[in-house]
């Protein structure tokens, strides 16, 4: 597949710096060693980590303040209905609507299958969910698609591939809670022959109900976002929970013989049934990522304070991101990863100080650390199906980012930062220039430029000068919405971060008053211990006003 030309027309300059310069004219860095280079004496036991110092050319000032930014034009309804019911929600009403249609034909009688074969219902749905979170099946779907959809099909088809291979998580939820509405209607019907049924089975039917139902609690985006160490270790350890109690629930329903009220113990008979198989197939989907689990060397350069660049053997495609955690089985952290390409020795992880794990890796750097070798496909990865497309980062949304523009020539890098050399050091800067020419990037630093940049002038511009099919976007929640509700009033296809924050600093307007809110507060503040029963209710409070 042949790909066209890449264009030679620079990308125009902006008069205004306020708004968004796009220069052509780079002036290049001075050559700095970069700290994370091989060499010739080096050790082959425990990697040393090294800290950069970065030398700061002094730039002038400014001849003139950046110019006032003009005011908002406010976002239609429209446009943010469009971005809030994406193709997440949709695959989750999808699956979840299906499921409850069927459902609904169930309890009026209509459908006797279902009757008669619920736990098959019950673990398909839960096999689904495990299956969409499967890093080994997204890479095959993601092979998949950009092996045969590349550059010739329409590109409203490979747009649309694009969208459903990001929001496969519509598919995870909308099956997981069905499954869980699936199970607890078994736990009635075990419940009402309870005459017939052995206690073990009416005890195991209560218990996966409860751990199902943990596990479902635990991942809603006011836990998830707001509690994100509460819900990896909840999510995680009530799943396994609930595929042990599922196990138990099954074997125990497929041997019981109502009739006889004996136990069947043949192992024909219980192979036989279609849950225990969903069974096997879904523990099969939720051992393969921790068979892959490895402790692996690396090597920490600390630029700043802010960042650690994580440097690890052996070069990885495009697209991908790395799961890391300091212990083999709690709490891991996804990043991009940045990578020349297959044939590099090393590939690396930008990770920016927010939360105690980052914070850890600058305070306390690491030798070894945990990993999952089977890398996971992010939304980049379909950058192949493109025949060009820009890629817009801010801070260290660079490291989603870059590999693409590093491994293919017809993508086009914005990256906007503070202080980006001294902030991210001369690795991940050596990257860039070693690699990418001055008509394929636009680095805005806001500390040198006097402010950020009108970015959707910027994106609208290169989107023209590039020829580009697509842009994809890293960034925060903010900047996230403002660019992707840009580029859908633009009429450009976009795809941006997965935010389903819900915005705790609106709390004002929540639908209890905020007295009651201010004295919760007050009282959890003078007394700790009472701190989790509040948070309790604060959480409810704000899951009635989201809803």
């Amino acid at each position: 597949m042949s790909s066209s030309p890449l264009p030679t027309v620079a990308a125009p300059p902006y008069d205004d710096a306020e708004k968004g310069t796009l220069d052509v004219q780079v002036v290049k860095p001075a050559h700095v060693t970069l700290p994370l280079q091989d060499s010739a004496d080096e050790k082959k036991g425990d990697l040393a980590v090294t800290t950069t110092v970065v030398p700061v050319v002094k730039k002038e000032a400014p001849a003139t303040p950046p110019a006032k930014k003009p005011a908002k034009k406010p976002i239609s309804k429209w446009i943010l209905f469009v971005l809030w019911y994406n193709t997440y929600r949709k695959l989750f009403t999808i699956c979840f609507g299906l499921n409850m249609i069927a459902f609904g034909f169930t309890i009026a009688g209509y459908w006797p299958y279902a009757q008669r074969y619920t736990g098959a219902l019950i673990v398909g749905n839960l096999q689904m969910t495990c299956l969409m979170r499967n890093e080994l099946f997204g890479r095959a779907l993601y092979l998949f698609v950009n092996t045969c959809f590349a550059k010739w099909s329409p590109l409203w088809w490979r747009l649309g591939c694009t969208s459903v291979l990001q929001h496969l998580g519509g598919i995870h939820s909308g099956c997981g809670i069905a499954g869980f509405f699936w199970l607890v209607y078994r736990t009635v019907i075990v419940f009402k022959d309870h005459a017939v049924m052995h206690n073990a089975i009416l005890s195991f039917g209560v218990i996966t109900s409860s751990i199902i139902l943990l596990a479902c609690v635990s991942a809603f985006p006011i836990v998830r976002n707001t509690h994100h160490n509460v819900f990896e270790r909840h999510h995680r350890f009530s799943g396994w929970a609930g595929l042990f109690s599922t196990w138990i629930f099954v074997i125990l329903g497929d041997l019981w013989n109502t009739q006889t009220q004996t136990w069947n113990l043949s192992g024909v008979h219980l192979v036989r049934q279609q849950d225990f198989w969903y069974v096997v197939l879904m523990s099969t989907f939720i051992a393969i990522p921790w068979i892959c689990t490895r402790k692996v060397e690396v090597e920490i350069e600390l630029p700043s304070p802010k960042v650690a660049v994580l440097r690890f053997k052996r070069g990885m495609q495009q697209g991908l991101l790395a799961r890391i955690s300091r212990s083999a089985v709690m709490e891991y952290h996804a990043f991009g990863i940045i990578s020349e390409g297959t044939h590099a020795k090393y590939h690396y992880l930008i990770c920016g100080v927010q939360g105690d794990f980052t914070r850890g890796l600058v305070n306390n750097p690491l030798r070894t650390i945990w990993t999952r070798e089977l890398k996971f496909a992010g939304v980049s990865n379909t950058s192949t199906l493109y025949r060009r497309g820009i890629r817009v980062c801010t801070g260290t949304g660079l490291g989603a980012a870059l590999s693409t523009c590093l491994q293919s020539p017809y993508w086009y890098l914005i990256w906007i930062g503070s202080d980006q050399e001294k902030t991210f050091g001369p690795t991940i800067s050596g990257l860039i220039h070693r690699h990418l020419g001055p008509e394929r990037y636009c680095l805005w630093d806001s500390k040198q430029r006097g402010g950020r940049p009108d970015v959707m002038k910027l994106v609208k511009e290169a989107y023209v000068t590039w020829q580009a099919e697509v842009i994809f976007i890293t960034s925060n929640w903010q900047g996230n919405q403002e660019i992707m509700a840009g580029c859908k009033e633009a009429g450009i296809p976009a795809f941006g971060t997965l935010w389903d924050f819900v915005m705790i600093a609106h709390w004002r307007t929540l639908a209890f008053p905020r007295r009651i809110w201010m004295a919760l507060a007050l009282d959890a503040r003078r007394h700790p211990v009472n701190r989790p029963f509040y948070d309790v209710v604060i959480s409810c409070g704000l899951v009635v006003n989201k809803w």
